[in-house]
């Protein structure tokens, strides 16, 4: 213990930022050296957590436990900069305005990163944020969950703010968002998972000119009224439309995008197609096909779930717009497990498949009549091909036949090899 208390206040300050908030301030009781060290700590963190509240006698005890460690805590605070603070209250009973003076308090402190989940009766809608987060200079990250409801005043701004995070955010609507992205100029990853619930959304909008990165859900059960997104320095996209209602959708050109994954309902494919152009990665399942003529000139890795019934049709279409098209994956999804509904073969042979391609791969290869044509064209008209790995679950085919049946078919490519997983 003596060696420790030689330290510098600064070396033990680091110390116990690796150890959980709780723990940290409890090493205060262990001599007069310790009792302000944890003061002077640049993460909080205080999380109500189910497996403590079920070791109290009450809930009660857990409640009022938990709200006077954080009263005591939060106003004992040094540190002139707080680097995060991280609240999850699940069901707490800790008072709103309560919580607000705790925010209040971490962002006096020059706050960097927000990260609030906060869980209540849904229908209480307490506001627990206070007005001083929406004009905070310093604020990076803000990461919301939960009941929390988005009540931005005028003439604010968050100048530095790059990263935001909603998830089940119940309390958004498209105005509110609409609002909060209106004061974040400098904003590059945007991650939106919408509340479902059958509760009306309204218009989500997504126009941000600096926005790099954008991962937006919608669940199947969200009422929205239509889809903007205008990003045009994009670089990532994914987005997962499971609405099952028919919603509008204006997706802007975005040239800069490189990567794009897209779980889609949509019923406009061809104005979300049309606007990815440019993308070198793309994640595919779609309900609907598209029929503009569209040409994906840096795409060069693709991966196509096969468990829609457009598939087939999907990846002909693809596999003749994306001229330079290096690696293909047919892929199953945990909610969209199935087999190539049928095989449409190309009139022509795609342009990729002569020069470019050079690795195949299957995951969920049953083997029935319509794989095994697809395979079969892939190794015949493929002169570049290196790699095809194929993995089975053994449903229809025997694996032994499989792979006697594959091995034995003519390959354009000397050089290809086949891998069964």
């Amino acid at each position: 213990m003596n060696k420790i208390n030689g330290l510098s206040d600064d070396l033990l300050v680091k110390i116990l930022s690796f150890l959980p908030t709780k723990v940290a301030i409890s090493t205060s009781i262990l001599s007069k050296r310790w009792e302000c060290v944890w003061m002077w700590l640049q993460k909080l963190e205080y999380v109500s957590s189910y497996p403590e509240r079920k070791s109290c006698k009450c809930l009660s005890d857990y409640e009022s436990s938990l709200q006077c460690f954080l009263e005591r805590s939060m106003p004992l605070h040094r540190a002139s900069v707080i680097e995060s603070f991280r609240l999850e209250l699940a069901f707490s009973g800790c008072k709103p305005e309560d919580i607000k003076l705790w925010i209040v308090i971490a962002v006096s402190r020059f706050l960097r990163e927000l990260d609030v989940s906060y869980l209540d009766h849904p229908d209480n809608k307490n506001n627990i944020l206070p007005s001083s987060l929406y004009a905070s200079k310093s604020l990076v990250i803000l990461k919301l969950k939960g009941n929390i409801l988005l009540d931005v005043p005028r003439m604010v701004s968050l100048p530095s703010l790059k990263t935001l995070q909603l998830q089940d955010v119940k309390l958004l609507d498209g105005e509110s968002f609409r609002k909060l992205l209106s004061i974040c100029p400098v904003l590059e990853n945007l991650s939106v998972k919408l509340f479902g619930g059958y509760v009306n959304i309204g218009k989500i909008t997504v126009t941000i000119p600096s926005l790099l990165s954008l991962s937006l859900e919608i669940p199947f059960n969200g009422l929205l009224d239509g889809l903007v997104i205008d990003t045009p320095s994009l670089k990532y996209l994914k987005l997962e439309d499971y609405d099952n209602y028919n919603h509008s959708c204006l997706i802007e050109d975005m040239p800069q995008l490189e990567e794009a994954y897209l779980d889609v309902k949509c019923p406009d494919i061809e104005r979300l197609i049309g606007s990815i152009t440019s993308v070198k990665r793309l994640t595919l399942s779609s309900e609907a096909i598209y029929r503009g003529r569209f040409v994906f000139n840096q795409l060069g890795h693709l991966e196509l779930c096969v468990g829609t019934n457009c598939a087939s049709s999907l990846l002909v279409r693809l596999l003749e717009d994306s001229p330079n098209l290096r690696e293909l994956d047919l892929i199953e999804m945990d909610h969209k497990n199935g087999y190539m509904a049928w095989w449409n073969q190309p009139d022509t042979v795609p342009k990729c498949i002569l020069s470019s391609l050079q690795s195949f791969s299957w995951s969920g290869y049953y083997g029935i009549p319509q794989d095994k044509d697809i395979m079969v064209y892939i190794l015949t008209n493929a002169c570049k091909l290196k790699t095809v790995t194929i993995s089975s679950d053994n449903i229809y085919t025997p694996k032994y036949d499989m792979i006697k049946e594959l091995s034995l078919s003519y390959r354009a490519s000397t050089a290809c090899r086949l891998v069964f997983d």
